[in-house]
């Protein structure tokens, strides 16, 4: 194998192991919801700072799935294939816990009855291969950006209260190393579909770092001995 094939497969490895490193994060609610049986903070609908919520992230997961499948990339299939059940596993528990299971039921049924009909163009009304895999990227990096812009404003709260107690350090670790891996591997397959929704990403955890620094958790736990 040439040095080129030797830095394609370490790349594809790094956004394997990074995005289910990052989508492992949910076992932490899985066994909460275990213990407790009951499903008190753990995230369903909509997004937060501390993680995505499961629902959307199992249609991203479904959505690049149907990408890497039209386009026949096997990082992005065995990815999102892993990341789908992951993601299916955390909502059947949620539903299984949740008291209010008819509003749950709803929202899934809502949101997949969208993804649904959204493949339903794709694979049916836009015959021609190239505009289908274009049309998809499309759709696909759209909801990637939207999903790591959407704690803006929750970072904006960080700011307002200098407390970083509702970021997860971890969690941006994870998010960082793999947007940085995906936009890598973006860039080295001239997919801005993949490379250019990462970015984002990356933007976004180098500013909760950048919080993390500002506003130490030690400084959280003063002010709370202070506030008592």
């Amino acid at each position: 194998m040439d040095a080129g094939g030797v830095a394609d497969a370490l790349l594809s490895g790094a956004c394997v192991l990074f995005t289910l490193g990052m989508f492992s994060t949910g076992l932490s609610d899985l066994r909460h919801m275990r213990m407790t049986r009951r499903v008190d903070n753990v995230q369903f609908l909509p997004f937060l700072t501390t993680d995505v919520k499961r629902l959307p992230l199992l249609c991203s997961n479904l959505s690049w799935l149907s990408y890497g499948t039209l386009k026949g990339d096997g990082t992005l299939i065995v990815v999102n294939a892993v990341g789908a059940v992951l993601q299916t596993l955390y909502i059947s528990a949620y539903l299984h816990y949740c008291p209010r299971k008819h509003a749950v039921l709803l929202q899934t049924a809502a949101l997949l009855g969208v993804l649904l009909l959204g493949f339903g163009y794709f694979w049916f009304l836009v015959p021609n291969t190239e505009a289908r895999l274009q049309q998809l990227g499309l759709f696909c990096s759209v909801f990637t950006i939207s999903m790591y812009l959407s704690p803006l404003a929750d970072l904006a709260k960080v700011i307002q209260t200098k407390s970083t107690q509702r970021l997860s350090f971890s969690l941006t670790i994870a998010t960082l190393l793999t947007s940085a891996s995906w936009t890598l591997y973006g860039f080295r397959l001239r997919d801005p579909y993949i490379m250019v929704p990462n970015l984002p990403g990356i933007f976004t955890s180098l500013i909760r770092l950048w919080l993390f620094w500002k506003y130490p958790q030690e400084q959280d736990r003063n002010y709370q001995l202070l506030q008592t």
